[in-house]
């Protein structure tokens, strides 16, 4: 009778995680600016403790399909990590250009707009009405310089974000502003840099990095986060090289997520 409770319990234990660990998905477009929508992967997991918007880098345009697919940009860091930030309990949103914005350049030349700004705005609004969450913003490579810039543009009282996560950081940039050139004093939330300290992106040296940190006067809570090891393939600056966190994902997301819901 006791080996049977104790199986009894174990059934119970292993159905309740994966009851908790299920997640659901679905595409939404979001009303932002007059006649312009934002499109979004949504990945509701049960219960979240936090939610994430993820930028991903490139020209940003995902070009989400109706069913949830991406034409472009699966293997980007924060697209293919996305079913892990589910699975550590964050409600999560892949955001795709705008409606206004589904042919080239994308978000080439619109991330640091005041109409981007409004965009994402209006994604933080709809998902602390789903799930009465704080919400994070998290971007890698150009899309530090979206989730960085609105971080500047928008206090939490004015519909911001609760918190932000920069992951191979643009250090320094040819076609724009990098983010250490932005008013970073005017981020009063939380902020995580993770950086891989092998990076082998010119535009982000991990050389560079204490400017970015210090910067960041008016964070009330800072931390840079050193990855090493992985694996190196393909260009310096693209998703399977040190820049993209190839081979590491699942400590960088882990690591990233708890520094997100702690107290």
């Amino acid at each position: 009778m006791k080996h049977l409770l104790v199986l009894v319990y174990l059934l119970l234990t292993i159905y309740a995680s994966a009851a908790a660990a299920e997640v659901t998905q679905r595409v939404v477009d979001i009303p932002t600016r007059p006649g312009v929508t934002q499109r979004i992967v949504l990945l509701s997991p049960d219960n979240p403790k936090s939610a994430v918007i993820l930028f991903a880098g490139g020209h940003g345009g995902l070009q989400i399909t109706s069913n949830g697919s991406f034409k472009w940009g699966e293997g980007n860091f924060l697209v293919r990590t996305r079913d892990r930030f589910a699975a550590q309990e964050l409600l999560v949103a892949i955001v795709d250009a705008p409606s206004d914005r589904q042919r080239p350049p994308y978000l080439s030349g619109f991330r640091q707009t005041p109409e981007h700004v409004a965009d994402i705005k209006a994604v933080i609004a709809w998902l602390k009405q789903q799930a009465k969450v704080p919400v994070w913003l998290v971007g890698t490579s150009r899309g530090t310089q979206s989730a960085a810039f609105v971080a500047t543009q928008l206090p939490v009282a004015d519909g911001g974000p609760n918190g932000l996560v920069l992951t191979a950081t643009m250090l320094s940039d040819n076609k724009g502003r990098p983010v250490p050139d932005m008013d970073l004093n005017k981020i009063a939330i939380p902020v995580l840099v993770a950086h891989h300290r092998q990076d082998g992106c010119k535009h982000c040296a991990y050389i560079k990095l204490p400017r970015l940190m210090d910067k960041l006067s008016a964070s009330p809570r800072k931390e840079l986060l050193t990855m090493d090891g992985g694996q190196n393939r393909g260009d310096p600056c693209e998703a399977f090289a040190y820049h993209g966190f190839n081979g590491i994902e699942r400590d960088v997301v882990a690591k990233v997520a708890e520094w997100i819901v702690v107290k």
